[in-house]
């Protein structure tokens, strides 16, 4: 359970950079000096790799499995 409250707040946290990174890029499209974007972007990366390393690890350990109701096989 642990591991899926850890992927949903990296999760949440991409989204919050995303939306970070564009009001930084609208704001400051005047300023080239200015790096606030950039920085965003990284922090997104940073975070998506370690979403992509824990969905991994679930999968991996088999505490993430791949079924769903609807993939069910008609028997």
């Amino acid at each position: 359970m642990w591991l899926k409250i850890i992927i949903l707040v990296l999760f949440i946290g991409v989204v919050l950079s995303l939306t970070a990174g564009l009001n930084y890029l609208l704001r400051d499209a005047g300023l080239p000096q200015s790096k606030r974007t950039l920085y965003a972007l990284g922090i997104r990366i940073t975070l998506a790799v370690l979403m992509m390393l824990c969905v991994g690890y679930g999968f991996y350990s088999g505490i993430l499995t791949d079924s769903a109701p609807w993939d069910q096989h008609l028997r």
